[in-house]
């Protein structure tokens, strides 16, 4: 399984930047309370393995579905259906 974070595109981190990376990525905290941070590993997963982002079109479009779906909740049913 992919490294929490973003790695897969970062250079090797020297001694100190691994001591401040210990912690939570702040993107994947922020991915996490989207409720799609299991579409998203799996996305950096597939990128981690292949390095091109035409071969992880199926885990980009789950990750981009399930963002959309997060969307429409939050602008709730008045929003996602306007009046005729």
């Amino acid at each position: 399984m992919a490294k929490p974070g973003h790695s897969w595109s970062r250079a090797p981190a020297g001694k100190e930047e691994e001591e401040d990376e210990e912690g939570e990525d702040p993107l994947d905290a922020r991915i996490a309370r989207t409720g799609c941070l299991e579409q998203h590993r799996e996305l950096q997963e597939c990128m981690e393995q292949h390095r091109d982002w035409r071969q992880c079109q199926t885990q980009l479009r789950a990750f981009g579905a399930c963002m959309a779906r997060r969307e429409q909740r939050e602008q709730g049913p008045s929003r996602a259906h306007p009046a005729r």
